[in-house]
């Protein structure tokens, strides 16, 4: 099967894309998909921890299966604004 990774901010950045299609069999799940970003981008395991995951648009665990064709967004700590 096939999913559509997105990737925001210092994520992006360290793959160099904003999207990638990722193949994984049948069964996979957002750890699984995961760990085979990790292989290909090492230097975004360093930020493993704080990764929060969306597919198609939902919050997800690293626990929730995947189906052919999802959208699976990989979004950082995100930082900034002001104080008041």
């Amino acid at each position: 099967m096939q999913v559509r990774v997105k990737l925001f901010a210092a994520a992006r950045e360290i793959v160099g894309h904003g999207e990638v299609a990722i193949e994984l069999k049948e069964g996979s799940t957002v750890g699984d998909l995961m760990e085979g970003i990790f292989g290909r981008y090492p230097a975004l395991k360093e930020m493993a921890g704080a990764l929060v995951f969306a597919v198609n648009r939902e919050l997800a665990e690293r626990s929730m299966d995947l189906q052919d064709g999802d959208e699976v967004g990989v979004i950082p700590p995100v930082s900034g604004g002001t104080d008041v």
